[in-house]
């Protein structure tokens, strides 16, 4: 058995597909409409929409497989994402890559696949829509081009659900982005037992940095205070900007006491952000919530006692 490559910059290819926020998220009926008609039209029982992980390929929509992901290392997907075209393979049996891997000598018995990659930004390929059959078949050139074309479809949708969860002008999650994949976070905390923290941000005297300075200004407030949340927080922390002023970021694996430390440290990368003493200082109040499985059964209570203390703390400021 041949393992696929990497690609030749992996990590850039990683962080365009981790960029979408579509992994491990929820089926959508739009990714299994395309997999429903793929799997009608070529006649075959399996198709899926497959996004290739660092160690997995992950299924945003499958048609006729049980699971939502395999290991990348037996998949035929990352070989598909290698190149630019339709990846064909009429007979797994015969093709000495992939005789011997056990998607082919067990369940789902892959005897003919084909995929066409989706790319991402940067010219990335960040997966693919294959459809596979457990019988040998042919696969000719008005196939190819209706595969592309469903691939195209499934391409656009992947791009319209990236912009559906990032916020505009800062470039982290909006509400709906931070909200679903803070509550898939918080999922994760409830089967494992989990610690996990809740800091609510708000700018202080935003309105007067606009009636001041002018709404540009503004903006790259807001702008330089993503950008030092981003820096000050992990990669496996969620964090957003639920609209106006107000910054959200939940912190996971951290109880109150380390989280109140990743407080000062964002306090002192806005501090060290501030190259222009022309430009208006970074100030915020802030809010910390720990994770209470009784009290916040949804991401939304949790945002709702963030909020509650955020705006106390305010107030006695």
């Amino acid at each position: 058995m041949q393992a696929p490559d990497n690609a030749v910059d992996e990590a850039g290819r990683l962080d365009a597909l981790h960029s979408l926020n579509v992994l491990d998220t929820d089926p959508e009926e739009r990714f299994d409409r395309l997999t429903r008609t793929a799997r009608r039209l070529f006649d075959v029982p399996i198709a899926l929409v497959s996004l290739v992980d660092a160690n997995r390929q992950w299924f945003k929509s499958c048609m006729g497989l049980g699971v939502r992901e395999t290991p990348r290392d037996v998949s035929f997907c990352g070989h598909t994402i290698l190149g630019n075209d339709v990846f064909v393979i009429t007979n797994a049996c015969e093709d000495p890559r992939f005789a011997d891997n056990p998607l082919v000598t067990g369940e789902p018995h892959i005897r003919f696949y084909a995929g066409c990659p989706l790319t991402g930004g940067g010219g990335h390929k960040l997966g693919t829509l294959c459809v596979i059959d457990s019988r040998p078949r042919e696969f000719g050139p008005d196939d190819a081009a209706a595969l592309k074309d469903l691939a195209a479809m499934a391409q656009s949708e992947l791009t319209a659900m990236r912009m559906a969860t990032e916020d505009a002008l800062t470039g982290i999650l909006n509400r709906r982005g931070f909200e679903m994949l803070a509550q898939q976070a918080l999922s994760m905390c409830l089967r494992q037992g989990s610690a996990a923290t809740l800091l609510f941000f708000d700018l202080d005297k935003f309105k007067q940095v606009n009636d001041t300075y002018g709404h540009a200004a503004g903006d790259h407030l807001l702008q330089r205070f993503a950008a030092a949340l981003a820096k000050s927080l992990r990669d496996s922390d969620v964090c957003g900007r639920l609209g106006g002023d107000e910054f959200v970021a939940l912190l996971t694996n951290t109880d109150k006491r380390a989280a109140t430390e990743v407080v000062a440290k964002v306090r002192a990368v806005c501090a060290a952000a501030q190259v222009d003493p022309g430009e208006p200082s970074i100030a915020f109040s802030h809010g910390v919530v720990e994770f209470d499985p009784e009290r916040h059964a949804s991401i939304a209570g949790f945002l709702a006692d963030g909020d509650a203390k955020m705006y106390a703390i305010k107030r006695s400021r």
